[in-house]
């Protein structure tokens, strides 16, 4: 049985420009609930009980009746940014799902320049900033990953996730639909999937992240789109890193799935009777098969959701860091009096980097 959890919550606003939303002009004088029923009846008008949708699309059907639409998209694409507007145009859903959460969703309401800006600039305070978030380890293999999706756009000149932005942009424009949030939280993963490999698998990792080189085309990523080509993609990865393909694409789409169920649920409607519920779900390609498995299982996501304290070596690591600093502390105090050293001990900022050098209990 699914756990309750708060991603049916993680809801984002569309667009609060009318001008953007294309929703009719209403007639003046109308009662809220004779403008509910109007905007419910021409919802239903646009809907098509049988649209024809681009192959990228899974129909799955809930107990209820409600549906799901699931669109299977590479993420530098502008062909799917075509089939998640065609989607939710033609079946004018509910809900509207996307594998995002909510430490990335900031990319929803940015323009493609600011973005691609952003892909581009791997600085100090981003580096600080996913430590920080993240822990030591996961937010360096943050970094990398940074690193990769900023060789790809600057390969393409095309910022990453544009079918979401897509999505967003569509959603608002079809009346009463809500915008879902339906990725495990990001340091969840990271996490997750640091903890899973041994050391040697992380140098591997690592070392291969920093001098990707390949070229990249647009051709390259159109094919991702091709079910037997991710498949096969995705059984190179499982046999060099099997803990993180479970990590980062077996426990998302257990997720995934979760919070899809649970945006498939029968609605209300103005006549206070309710409805199967039609929802598009947004998603990596490589996830479609996933979900398709778990659609029917019953699910426990506490499971995915823990995180396991922190190692000793990586303590061992940031003590290392720290140390480093303190030692080139101690000896500018050296260097500038004693007095200047008594006044740095006694910010709080210094006895709090000290108190942290504690080991973890055993």
């Amino acid at each position: 049985m699914d756990q309750d959890n708060n991603s049916e919550d993680e809801s984002v606003h569309p667009s609060e420009d009318p001008s953007e939303e294309e929703l009719p002009c209403l007639p003046p004088g109308l009662s809220d609930r004779e403008a509910t029923e109007l905007l419910w009846q021409l919802r239903s008008q646009r809907r098509q009980s049988s649209p024809d949708l681009p192959e990228t699309v899974t129909r799955l059907t809930a107990p209820d009746g409600s549906l799901l639409y699931l669109v299977g998209t590479a993420h530098f694409s502008d062909s799917s940014k075509k089939d998640v507007a065609t989607t939710i145009r033609a079946v004018q859903p509910d809900v509207v799902v996307v594998e995002l959460c909510q430490y990335r969703v900031s990319m929803l309401k940015m323009d493609e320049n600011t973005l691609l800006r952003e892909a581009k600039d791997i600085n100090l305070d981003k580096v600080q900033q996913a430590i920080k978030q993240n822990g030591l380890m996961s937010g360096l293999m943050q970094i990398l990953l940074l690193k990769v999706s900023a060789h790809i756009t600057e390969q393409l000149g095309m910022a990453p996730g544009g079918e979401f932005r897509e999505a967003f942009k569509e959603a608002g424009r079809v009346p009463f639909c809500k915008f879902h949030l339906g990725d495990r939280p990001i340091p969840v993963t990271f996490k997750r999937a640091i903890a899973a490999l041994s050391l040697w698998q992380k140098a591997r990792l690592a070392w291969g992240l920093c001098f990707l080189s390949d070229p990249i085309s647009k051709e390259d990523v159109e094919k991702c789109k091709q079910k037997d080509l991710l498949e096969q993609t995705m059984s190179e990865m499982i046999g060099e890193f099997p803990a993180l393909h479970q990590t980062i694409v077996a426990e998302r789409d257990i997720y995934l799935t979760h919070t899809l169920r649970q945006a498939t649920r029968c609605v209300e409607a103005p006549s206070d009777a309710q409805m199967p519920a039609v929802v598009v779900g947004v998603v990596g390609m490589g996830h479609v098969p996933g979900i398709e498995r778990n659609w029917e299982k019953q699910l426990n996501i506490n499971e995915i959701m823990s995180v396991a304290p922190p190692s000793r070596f990586g303590w061992v690591v940031r003590a290392v860091i720290k140390g480093v600093m303190m030692g080139m502390l101690g000896y500018a105090c050296y260097r500038t009096g004693g007095t200047l050293g008594r006044a740095l001990l006694s910010l709080r900022s210094v006895q709090s980097l000290l108190e942290n050098l504690r080991p973890p209990p055993a």
